[in-house]
């Protein structure tokens, strides 16, 4: 181990890692499978928010949430899942890793659920296909879609949920931190007043959420 600015006893080996935390058991171990299952096909229909993880060239990550009515993400096959894009602020950050490096991972959220389903493999881009009339919302059909070749695909546990609290409403605090308008406000529009950047987030934000911005 090694020290660092930030704290002691940096571990740099796997050997070191494994001797501190272990190493799971079997049926953790051995749990990851290369193809949907049809009830990972039935925890894809029923999910509306997934994270997307992706990485450049150098291996600098991005994490992007995307989300939809529930199903949003479709199954073509076992090995074939695809994902509609919707409009946003244009940095499409996933994307532009994705043309350069095609590895990515999704952790796919049922709200309720503690549990989550991870699934990785290989993306690209596609801007058409037999499926995206069916991935038409509110008569926005997407511009394009990520098309991802399952690798890997397994339920990650519950602990994570169980002790953030995440669907305890009595747990929620959505006044800790500012507004998100005053966070705009403060970091990225500073030359608007306030009034004008809150009502930017208003109740016309929520409605415009399929048209480009």
């Amino acid at each position: 181990m090694t020290a660092t600015a930030a704290g002691t006893g940096q571990i740099t080996t796997l050997d070191e890692l494994e001797a501190l935390v272990g190493t799971p058991i079997p049926t953790v171990a051995d749990k990851v499978r290369t193809s949907l299952d049809p009830i990972d096909i039935e925890w894809i229909a029923g999910t509306p928010l997934i994270m997307l993880a992706t990485s450049d060239a150098d291996g600098r990550c991005q994490v992007s949430p995307k989300g939809d009515p529930a199903g949003f993400v479709r199954v073509l096959d076992p090995h074939t899942i695809v994902m509609p894009e919707r409009p946003g602020n244009k940095r499409v950050d996933g994307y532009r890793n994705i043309i350069v490096n095609p590895h990515a991972g999704m952790i796919f959220l049922i709200p309720g659920r503690d549990d989550t389903l991870r699934v990785n493999g290989r993306a690209r881009i596609v801007t058409d296909g037999p499926y995206f009339d069916d991935m038409i919302v509110k008569g926005h059909r997407p511009k394009l879609a990520l098309e991802l070749d399952v690798e890997e695909v397994f339920y990650h546990c519950a602990k994570a949920f169980l002790r953030s609290k995440t669907w305890k409403p009595e747990t929620w605090d959505a006044e800790v931190v500012p507004s998100r308008a005053r966070i705009s406000h403060t970091l990225e529009r500073k030359d608007q007043p306030l009034a004008e950047v809150e009502a930017h987030y208003g109740q016309s934000y929520a409605e415009k959420i399929y048209r480009e911005s």
